[in-house]
C-alpha cells in the first residue's frame, strides 16, 4: 500500500483488493500501524479508510479493526472453493436441482421474434402474469416492471429514492448481499431482530426514531432464519409503520410459489413501496428476472432508470419465464418442490428438537440454528462430512449461529446431520495452552 493522500491510499488499498494482495475478509492494519507504514498523519488514513467503508470495500465493526468487506464491489474472484466429494453441501442456498424445470422442451416454444429499439420493454402477457402471481400475496400489481434477479430490483428501489448516507432498516439475522449492497451504496443498515414470525414490532419502532428512510423486508422465507410474516405479524407491523407514512418499504419475495408459507404484504396503502419477485428460486438462478410491482412514482423512476442503462429486461427470457409459468407442467412441479422443501425442513427440526437442540425455519429453504461457537462448530462439522454456513455474515447484531440449507438435505438424512450436530455442539472446545 502506499500514498501520500486519503484519496491515493484508498485507491491503494482497492488496487490492492482488485489485484488478490488483499483477500475478501482480510484484516487490515490498525489506523496507527499504516499511518506509520505509509509516513502520513492518521487522520488522513482514516479519511482514506471513511472513504473505503462508505463505498462498501471495507467492513469495520464496533472495538475491531477493519476487514476487506467478505464481497468487495469490485472486480474480483468470489468463487467460493469447491468441496470434496465426500462433503454434503448444507452451506450454499441453492435449490434442489432436481425441483427445478427441465428447460429443454421450454427453449424451443420461446418466441424468436426480432425485438427492436422503441418496443414495450415488458410482455404484455407476462406482466399479466406477474400481477396473478402477487395477488397471491395480497399485492396490488397495478404498476409493474422488470428487474435482472431479487437484488437488482432491491437496488433499483433503493435509488429510486435515497442518498448516501441515508438509513435503512434491515432484519437481523439478515441476507449478507443486502448488507453488502446497502454498504456499496453508502447507505447505513439499522438492525432490527427477528424472530419465527419476522421482525419485533418494538424493535422497528425504536429503528424508526433513529431517522430511517426506508426499510428491506422479507415476508417469508427470509435467508438466513426462514421467518415468516403471519396475519397477526403483519397487522402489527403495518400499525407500526403507519407512523412513518413516507418510509420507503421494499418486499423481497423471492421464493414466492415455493416458500411454504402464505404471503402478506405491509405495503397496502403506503405512499412509497416495492414488492420484488424472482424466479430464481422457483424456475432456476440462471432466470435472470424479477417482477417489482409499486407505487406509480417508485415505478416510473426504475422504468426511467433502466431506460437509460439496459433498456429492459431480454425478450427472450421473458417469453421463456412465460412459458414456464403457464405450462401446468411446471405448476405441477412447483407445488411438489414446496411440499419437498416443507417436508425436508421438517424432518430436520424434529430431529434437532428430539436432541434438545433449538433451531428456527418456518419457510423457505433455511434452517437457522443457535451455536456458542460457529467457527469451531463449521470446522468440525467439516471434518464428519457436512458443510453449513457460519452465521457471522448473515448478522450484524444477533448471537451466533449457523445456516443449514434444507434444500439439499433429503429427509432421511435429516437425523445423521442432528446427530453429528449434537455430537460437535456437546465436545467441549479444546483449551488453550498456558
Amino acid at each position: 500500500m502506499q500514498g501520500a493522500t486519503a484519496r491515493d491510499i484508498a485507491a491503494s488499498l482497492e488496487a490492492a483488493v482488485r489485484q488478490g494482495r488483499l483477500a475478501p475478509g482480510a484484516p487490515l492494519p490498525s489506523v496507527r500501524h499504516l499511518a506509520r507504514a505509509l509516513r502520513v498523519s492518521p487522520p488522513t488514513v482514516a479519511a482514506a479508510l471513511a472513504d473505503l467503508r462508505r463505498r462498501g470495500m471495507i467492513v469495520t465493526h464496533a472495538r475491531r479493526r477493519s476487514i476487506v468487506s467478505p464481497r468487495p464491489p469490485v472486480g474480483v474472484s468470489l468463487t467460493e472453493a469447491r468441496l470434496p466429494p465426500d462433503i454434503r453441501d448444507l452451506a450454499r442456498g441453492n435449490p434442489d436441482p432436481d425441483l427445478l424445470p427441465d428447460l429443454k422442451p421450454f427453449l424451443g416454444r420461446a418466441s424468436s421474434a426480432a425485438r427492436l429499439y422503441g418496443d414495450e420493454p415488458v410482455d404484455p402477457r407476462l406482466a399479466e402474469t406477474g400481477r396473478h402471481e402477487f395477488a397471491e400475496a395480497g399485492v396490488r400489481a397495478d404498476n409493474l416492471c422488470l428487474a435482472s434477479g431479487a437484488l437488482d430490483g432491491v437496488e433499483r428501489a433503493l435509488a429510486a429514492h435515497l442518498a448516501p448516507g441515508d438509513r435503512v432498516i434491515v432484519e437481523d439475522p439478515g441476507y449478507f448481499a443486502v448488507f453488502d449492497l446497502l454498504r456499496a451504496m453508502s447507505l447505513e443498515p439499522l438492525p432490527v431482530a427477528v424472530d419465527a414470525n419476522g421482525p419485533l414490532p418494538g424493535a422497528l419502532e425504536a429503528a424508526l426514531q433513529t431517522g430511517a428512510e426506508a426499510m428491506v423486508l422479507t415476508p417469508r422465507a427470509q435467508n438466513p432464519t426462514g421467518a415468516a410474516l403471519d396475519a397477526a405479524r403483519a397487522d402489527a407491523l403495518s400499525r407500526v409503520l403507519r407512523r412513518a407514512p413516507d418510509l420507503l418499504l421494499i418486499e423481497d419475495d423471492h421464493q414466492g410459489p415455493i416458500a411454504g408459507a402464505s404471503g402478506h404484504t405491509l405495503s397496502r396503502g403506503r405512499n412509497r413501496w416495492a414488492v420484488v419477485r424472482s424466479v430464481a428460486k422457483s424456475l432456476g438462478p440462471d432466470l435472470r428476472l424479477a417482477f417489482i410491482a409499486g407505487d406509480p412514482e417508485t415505478i416510473a423512476r426504475i422504468e426511467g432508470r433502466l431506460a437509460l442503462g439496459p433498456g429492459w429486461v431480454s425478450h427472450v427470457l421473458q417469453s421463456l419465464v412465460l412459458e414456464l409459468f403457464t405450462s401446468p407442467t411446471v405448476r405441477e412441479l412447483l407445488v411438489r418442490a414446496e411440499a419437498n422443501y416443507a417436508r425436508r425442513r421438517d424432518a430436520l427440526l424434529a430431529e434437532l428438537a428430539r436432541r434438545d437442540i433449538p433451531a428456527g425455519g418456518r419457510s423457505g429453504f433455511n434452517v437457522w440454528i443457535p451455536v456458542p461457537d460457529e467457527t469451531g462448530v463449521v470446522s468440525r462439522l467439516l471434518q464428519a462430512g457436512w458443510a453449513v454456513a457460519p452465521g457471522a455474515r448473515y448478522r450484524l447484531k444477533s448471537p451466533p449461529a449457523v445456516r443449514v440449507t434444507v434444500a439439499a438435505l433429503p429427509e432421511p438424512l435429516a437425523g445423521p446431520f442432528a446427530a453429528a450436530l449434537a455430537e460437535v455442539v456437546s465436545r467441549p472446545r479444546p483449551s488453550r495452552a498456558a
